[in-house]
């Protein structure tokens, strides 16, 4: 018999980072499904070094559930791990350690080993799984598959995306936006102060500006206190640029991102943003008519997902594993994709996101044993529908 844990370390096993093809893994989960009947779908990326793949257990018909689930996982490069990062681990403390256990691998092994089961119900309504790509660096990979899903099957009645919450329904996470901001300036002698525009120091002040923001949202009483983090975050994560201690520096570039929360609009933020980036290039250009100041964003915006249209499958998850509290989160998932297309979407999956992108990344066993009694639990209410 495949168990989840059987499953979680050959899923584990594939080295799926982002900037790295995951076209084994899903050969492999390909071949696993051809072993039970159930047909599949694949949606490649462009260059299709990548690939998205759906499947479907039960009937051809609309209603049920989409299991939704990315298949990367991020870099381990630099952190102290203990042990092999892609080999699942046991060390007997009822931990499995490995990267991608909790995110979000767990979740779909749990699903996986199910498939069995599933095949042998009667189900009256299908049960999908939905494995993406390039989840972490942008959900770029699920928008075409859930086209690709609305377009050419049956409508499904609701999505459960299972990035780990220790199994409590999720219902909103923040939008998503990364972003690249290209200071121009002029360069001179530093010596010469008056003569260049330093690119650096006009950086900072947008910088400085891109963290008073928060201030002032919350100043404003843009705030949800359903997040933990309860207003819309602006964060600058990487800057470079100069050449020499003693050169005006001609371009500055620094990378950021923009989390917003349901009820505020990207647009709105970044236009805040701009309005100073716009008052600070005519003030260059007064010295230096080449001046510039251009924002670039590096990912479509990642929708947030908001607490609504959601009673449906809210309740059907309170069926399957009890009176639980909802909650919101701050990261960002294909949740919010689903629902802009009209899907009622929650998250709900094994595992803490504490434990999520750290070095000795582990589910705990208690985690990957709940996910299986959900899954065990949604085929029997799908084969009642």
């Amino acid at each position: 018999m495949t168990t989840a844990k059987t499953l979680l370390e050959t899923l584990v096993g594939f080295a799926t980072v982002s900037r790295d093809s995951n076209l084994a893994l899903i050969e492999w989960v390909e071949a696993y499904l051809d072993t039970h009947d159930v047909p599949y779908w694949r949606i490649e990326s462009d260059d299709g070094r990548k690939a998205n793949l759906l499947a479907r257990i039960g009937p051809d018909v609309a209603g049920g559930v989409v299991l939704s689930g990315h298949t990367d996982v991020v870099p381990v490069d630099g952190q102290p791990w203990s042990s092999d990062p892609f080999a699942l681990v046991d060390k007997g403390d009822g931990r499995l350690y490995g990267r991608g256990t909790c995110d979000m691998k767990g979740f779909l092994a749990c699903a996986l080993a199910q498939v069995p089961a599933w095949v042998e119900l009667p189900l009256e309504k299908p049960i999908w799984l939905a494995l993406s790509y390039d989840e972490e660096v942008g959900c770029l990979g699920a928008p075409r598959m859930i086209e690709r899903l609305l377009a050419d099957h049956p409508r499904p009645a609701a999505v459960i995306v299972g990035e780990p919450t220790l199994m409590h329904p999720v219902v909103a996470h923040k939008g998503a936006t990364n972003l690249r901001t290209t200071v121009t300036g002029r360069a001179s002698h530093s010596s010469q102060i008056d003569q260049g525009v330093s690119a650096i120091h006009v950086a900072a002040r947008l910088v400085t500006r891109i963290e008073e923001l928060m201030t002032e949202l919350k100043a404003e009483g843009r705030v949800d206190e359903a997040f933990n983090v309860v207003h819309s975050s602006l964060h600058v994560g990487k800057i470079a640029g100069g050449t020499a201690i003693n050169i005006m520096a001609r371009e500055c570039t620094f990378e950021w991102e923009i989390r917003h929360l349901p009820q505020d609009r990207f647009e709105d933020l970044l236009g805040r943003v701009n309005a100073h980036a716009e008052r600070l290039e005519a003030e260059m250009r007064r010295r230096a008519p080449e001046a510039a100041i251009v924002t670039e964003a590096l990912n479509t915006t990642v929708p947030a997902l908001a607490d609504d249209n959601n009673a449906e499958v809210l309740a059907l998850c309170r069926e399957l594993l009890g009176e639980r509290p909802t909650g919101a989160v701050a990261y960002a998932t294909e949740a919010g994709q689903f629902q802009r297309e009209g899907l009622p979407t929650v998250i709900c999956g094994p595992g803490s996101i504490a434990q999520a992108h750290q070095p000795d990344e582990y589910l705990e066993v208690a985690q990957l044993e709940a996910g299986m009694d959900f899954m065990a639990a949604l085929g029997q209410r799908l084969a009642r529908a």
